[in-house]
């Protein structure tokens, strides 16, 4: 099933990202990269108000889209044509608690989950693949996934490294 987010309506609902953090989206196109590759095929569609209009293309990939709207009114309108011209709307979930939106999505079609649900749903897929202390992960970062978290996060390569 392909999912359309509500950005920064998921961003409220999650207790370790903030609304206010300038990497707020990067760390939610992480989490949904995750959850996007957990299914062979899956495409994530996320949209943000505000933030870094224009400049979606540095956040796509690993099966997740980003669309930045001009303004929260702008995001809302977007999700909602959307919406409308899925060809295929049952092959589809919102994620989101505006009640416009999910108003829309069930007179078309469109399952809908409530942002903080899709949350706990994140929390529990990402925790499952966390490894235990003293236990080793299941599969480790390749190094494209490194090379591209860093370039997300503004970190250089091998930062960590010269500090030493």
């Amino acid at each position: 099933m392909n999912v359309l987010v509500d950005g920064h309506n998921v961003i409220g609902q999650l207790p370790d990202i903030h609304l206010s953090d300038p990497d707020d989206e990067a760390k939610l196109v992480m989490l949904l990269r995750r959850y996007a590759t957990q299914k062979r095929g899956r495409k994530v569609v996320v949209v943000f108000d505000h933030g870094v209009y224009g400049h979606p293309q540095q956040l796509n990939g690993y099966g997740v889209t980003c669309h930045f709207a001009r303004s929260p009114q702008d995001a809302d309108t977007q999700i909602t044509r959307r919406i409308q011209s899925l060809k295929r709307p049952k092959d589809w979930l919102l994620v989101s608690s505006d009640r416009q939106l999910i108003q829309v999505a069930e007179a078309h079609g469109v399952r809908v989950m409530r942002a903080q649900d899709f949350v706990a749903q994140l929390r529990l897929s990402n925790a499952a693949k966390v490894p235990k202390e003293g236990e080793k992960p299941e599969q480790y970062p390749t190094t494209a996934e490194v090379k591209e978290w860093l370039r997300l996060f503004g970190e250089e390569e091998g930062q960590d490294d010269a500090k030493k």
